[in-house]
């Protein structure tokens, strides 16, 4: 079941992407509002609960079906972070075993600038995807790194730092926090995307 999703959050969800993988070629308003919101409720064939990756085909027949969504993927190259190993190495552990893995918060603390960041049991790709919503480009994990670690990270993501005419004394630079928090690195760089270049969608057929 899904509740009160975009288009845009429907069509990010069926295919694992981040919002920057999705581009669209003029065929649709529908894909840039944000005022209309969809309910999906469906139910899988057969006895079981469908895994994640199964749900997600399911979606995609779904938005082809009654969306009449047509798209094509492409290979784009663009600047983006790497996310990369300090001098002195991690600053974090491991996940602990009982570690719920459900349990991944960013929140504004007592509405100030910075976010604060928690993850309990987070693989490097999951931290990378939530530092590049801070960023002014995407940010890709090149740490080398496996396994899930307890992760806990304050920062002012750089859209608020920029928009402000005068610097904030309590911000905290993503960089300077990355750094200085979790022992890694933020460093310019290019890489490869696929990207899902929507060509046709229209509003959902009826029930």
């Amino acid at each position: 079941m899904i509740e009160s999703y975009t288009l845009f959050g429907l069509v990010r969800e069926a295919y694992h992407l981040q919002n920057f993988q999705i581009r669209m070629t003029g065929a649709s308003p529908l894909m840039q509002s944000s005022d209309i919101l969809y309910d999906i409720t469906a139910k899988a064939e057969g006895d079981g609960t469908p895994t994640r990756e199964q749900f997600r085909q399911m979606l995609q027949a779904l938005l082809a079906d009654r969306f009449k969504l047509k798209a094509h993927r492409e290979q784009v190259e663009m600047p983006v972070y790497a996310l990369v190993v300090g001098k002195g190495g991690p600053k974090f552990k491991p996940s602990s075993p009982d570690a719920d893995p459900t349990v991944r918060v960013g929140c504004i603390p007592n509405c100030s600038a910075n976010y604060v960041l928690t993850m309990p049991k987070g693989t490097m790709e999951d931290l990378s995807h939530n530092l590049g919503g801070g960023l002014d480009r995407p940010a890709v994990d090149q740490t080398g790194l496996a396994g899930t670690f307890d992760i806990k990270l304050t920062y002012t993501p750089e859209f608020r730092r920029n928009s402000r005419p005068e610097p904030d004394l309590n911000d905290i630079s993503i960089f300077t926090a990355v750094q200085d928090q979790l022992g890694l690195r933020l460093e310019p760089s290019k890489a490869k995307f696929e990207m899902l270049i929507v060509d046709h969608v229209e509003k959902p057929s009826e029930n």
